[in-house]
């Protein structure tokens, strides 16, 4: 078996550290939910038997919540990819922002699949694509600079395309992925990893290397002098949407294999 990309515990920890102070770096997983019950709302159908599957905050009011924490709604802790569900007991599976980082993301779009009734819907929406590029490259060339190496230090991305394939692979008919890219500006690095820590979003690879004060320093030069005019510099995020229903007769034919659908919204958003 080879090793998981992901610390399980510390992905734990770092969630239930970031809770107490999640409300004031909530920006993007408000974001998340609120586009995920708006694409919801604009399907003519009810659902009654709803999961909450993973994130650092409820996205759906009502539902029940797995957590990788316990906290206020939680109704199980456990990981998105090992879900304690009987088969079909769900309409409706959302998961606003806690993909990015499970350990293993085609079995829990598996379990997600499983845990739905026929006809069921699943929705999502995490960090991907080129999230953090900018910060991947600053700490990259930091580190060449002051120790002539590359450790890794920030979690690989998935692409849309390729989480699109991984919905097909699970099984979910008419998959369907796409990206939202959003800019958020922040005064300096360590306001950024100040969020990143209050959202419980710094990076739990299993396999990390320390970082030392003097590639953080150097990073936090590169990141400084990206900055526009006023001081701030520029961090971009992609949002992975998902969605795809659990099979069901009288469906349209399944999608051929590479065939998944994939479309790129033009939305641009900034936080100042």
């Amino acid at each position: 078996m080879s090793a998981e990309p992901f610390d399980r515990a510390l992905r734990r920890r770092r969630h239930a550290r970031a809770a107490p102070g999640f409300a004031r770096a909530d920006f993007l997983h408000a974001a998340m939910a609120e586009e995920l019950r708006e694409r919801v709302a604009g399907v003519a159908r009810k659902f009654a038997d709803v999961l909450d599957l993973g994130g650092p905050a409820p996205a759906w009011p009502g539902a029940t919540r797995l957590a990788l924490a316990p906290g206020p709604g939680v109704a199980l802790v456990a990981d998105e990819d090992r879900l304690p569900f009987a088969d079909a007991s769900f309409d409706l599976v959302v998961s606003a922002g806690g993909l990015a980082s499970v350990s293993d993301l085609p079995g829990a779009l598996v379990q997600a699949r499983r845990v739905l009734r026929p006809d069921g819907l699943f929705v999502a929406a995490f960090a991907g694509g080129m999230t953090l590029a900018d910060l991947r490259q600053d700490l990259l060339e930091a580190d060449i600079a002051v120790t002539g190496g590359a450790a890794a230090r920030t979690a690989p991305m998935v692409e849309a395309q390729a989480a699109a394939g991984l919905l097909q692979r699970a099984g979910f008919a008419m998959p369907v992925a796409d990206v939202e890219r959003l800019t958020v500006r922040y005064p300096s690095l360590f306001a950024l990893f100040d969020d990143l820590t209050a959202m419980g979003a710094r990076s739990p690879l299993a396999s990390r290397a320390p970082l030392r004060r003097s590639v953080l320093a150097a990073a936090a030069a590169r990141f400084a002098g990206r900055a526009d005019a006023d001081g701030k510099t520029r961090v971009t995020v992609d949002i992975i949407h998902l969605a795809g229903w659990a099979p069901a007769p009288g469906q349209p034919v399944p999608l051929q294999p590479g065939s998944a659908t994939t479309s790129l919204a033009s939305a641009l958003k900034s936080r100042i």
